[in-house]
């Protein structure tokens, strides 16, 4: 473990600024799948139903900064070596994990994407980061991505189609070691799709502690209790 941190200066902090730059234009994009949006609201389809996975290959819907910066601190702070990540896009946060295990001496974040665009483009981006070795991108569904993972998973990331946040986070349990930090974004943005996920995490009954943060659209943060 070193005391650097490799956000502040170097090829991963470069590609983040060029990254979260490009992103901006998300808004542009998202305007483009109005008429989807709308049609969708009208049949009572959820966001997933609504829109393809190609439809938003374009898309970053990344996290902020200050969420990126709290990923890093939080896996910095839990010492971890094994993170894993449902829905990588084009590497945005993977790049803050993969950063955290960098300066943690080792590690390696699993992170998974239906996208094939954005796997080859979350693959270039990590290597520009020189964070190729710490992160894994599994191109496919997160469903069977993600099966036979080696425990013990020390922190997880869920911010994919907001659907499967539970049946994901269902398939990775068995793999948590008692004390791993689970975070699912969006909660704010999609409150009625997360609200089963959320009450899950709150109800007590599940092994885990978990509360809303106002951070960025909504970071749900829970602790598994074991």
């Amino acid at each position: 473990m070193t005391h650097e941190n490799s956000l502040n200066h170097g090829p991963a902090s470069r590609v983040l600024k060029r990254l979260h730059a490009a992103a901006k234009g998300d808004r542009l994009r998202f305007l483009g799948l109005a008429p989807k949006l709308a049609k969708g609201f009208i049949l009572r389809q959820s966001f997933s139903e609504a829109v393809t996975s190609a439809s938003m290959k374009e898309c970053y819907i990344p996290i902020s900064r200050e969420q990126g910066e709290f990923l890093y601190i939080t896996a910095r702070a839990l010492g971890a070596q094994n993170i894993v990540e449902f829905g990588t896009s084009f590497g945005i946060s993977t790049i803050y994990l993969a950063a955290a295990l960098k300066d943690n001496g080792e590690g390696l974040v699993i992170s998974t994407e239906l996208e094939p665009n954005k796997c080859a483009k979350a693959i270039l981006n990590l290597e520009e980061a020189d964070l190729g070795e710490y992160a894994e991108i599994r191109a496919g569904d997160a469903l069977e991505t993600l099966t036979g993972l080696s425990a013990p998973v020390d922190l997880v990331l869920l911010d994919g189609w907001k659907d499967l946040y539970l049946p994901v986070l269902e398939l990775i349990k068995p793999r948590l070691r008692p004390g791993a930090v689970v975070l699912a974004d969006n909660i704010f943005t999609f409150r009625k799709a997360l609200r089963p996920y959320v009450n899950y995490m709150q109800s007590g009954l599940n092994g885990f502690s978990s509360t809303t943060l106002a951070i960025g659209e909504g970071f749900e943060y829970s602790v598994y209790l074991g």
